[in-house]
């Protein structure tokens, strides 16, 4: 899979052209270059590592779009077994901006809901990149409901720069389904797990993210809206968006400060666009730890869990 570029990875790219050009070398002429390439591959690693580990909260944007970041199908390849999608809210029509269906998890049964974006233009049109209708939402909380009539956990993905915001989702009730999916969530009395793998875009992520546990991977983003909408609004400025994603504070690590989310999942040097693999196994461990948890808790339990959980997100100060 080719890596796009990121504006501030030129050097990364840099570095591994010369690596690339070296094995090709190597290969035309017969000569050995083992001893190069080792350490340009050893001084890459530090690049990556030197500058993933600073990224700026506008830079994490960034990394949380990479086209080439693991989307839900992704996840449901590498993580679940025997994955059955389910099509259709049962009143108006079958939305792809969500996926849905049952799976096993190490062999247990469970539920999966998650936003899913295009890998290329045409799949993008097709999935309306990642931006669910009122009927997508509506097709996610049929699959609540079912998981609850059969006891079944729920692992939700949330990749999403938000619930679609044309004519026609307005008049087919969008701010509806967002709050219904809300009420019905709060009230399941089943395991409910939450992933922010990239973007978590306003309501159309809060839609499927009102888990027990919020797990968020490590340069993934989260917040009420764009850092380009915000700024527009702010500054009357998009030029504005670095200044409005330090303010939002959307970053993982800024999310756990705050008790937003329970956990942050690694990532691969280099952001999980690079290694997908690594990344479902890091997300994979991740969710069995909750999971084991939240098992062991009874019905009644799990929704005082859910209730404590968001009564005690934020921080505040009282000034006397």
């Amino acid at each position: 899979m080719a890596v796009q570029p990121l504006p501030f990875e030129t050097q990364i790219f840099e570095l591994e052209k010369k690596i690339e050009e070296l094995r090709q070398m190597s290969e035309l002429s017969g000569e050995s270059l083992a001893k190069e390439i080792e350490s340009l591959e050893k001084k890459l690693s530090q690049v990556k590592v030197n500058i993933y580990k600073s990224l700026t909260p506008q830079q994490k944007v960034m990394v949380a779009r990479h086209p080439n970041r693991p989307y839900t199908l992704d996840f449901i390849k590498y993580i679940f077994e025997d994955f059955v999608e389910l099509h259709g809210d049962r009143l108006f029509r079958d939305d792809p901006a969500i996926v849905c269906g049952f799976a096993k998890f190490d062999g247990e049964p469970v539920t999966i809901i998650g936003h899913q974006k295009g890998k290329n233009t045409k799949d993008n049109i097709y999935r309306n990149f990642g931006m669910a209708h009122p009927e997508g939402y509506r097709k996610a909380l049929r699959i609540f409901m079912l998981a609850e009539k059969f006891k079944r956990p729920i692992i939700t993905f949330v990749d999403t720069p938000g619930a679609y915001p044309g004519i026609e989702a307005e008049e087919r009730g969008q701010a509806e389904a967002i709050a219904r999916n809300l009420k019905e969530m709060a009230g399941l009395s089943v395991p409910m797990i939450t992933v922010i793998t990239g973007e978590g875009g306003s309501g159309g992520a809060l839609a499927i993210a009102m888990g027990n546990r919020v797990l968020m991977l490590e340069h993934a983003v989260y917040a009420v809206i764009s850092p380009e909408g915000c700024a527009s609004i702010l500054w009357k400025d998009a030029s504005y968006s670095g200044k409005a994603a330090e303010a939002l504070k959307l970053t993982a690590q800024d999310l756990f400060k705050l008790k937003v989310i329970d956990e942050i999942i690694k990532e691969p040097v280099g952001g999980a666009h690079r290694d997908h693999l690594e990344t479902a196994k890091n997300v994979k461990i991740a969710i069995k730890k909750h999971l084991r948890e939240l098992k062991g808790m009874s019905s009644d339990k799990l929704f005082e869990d859910r209730y404590n959980k968001y009564r005690a997100i934020g921080v505040f100060a009282e000034v006397k």
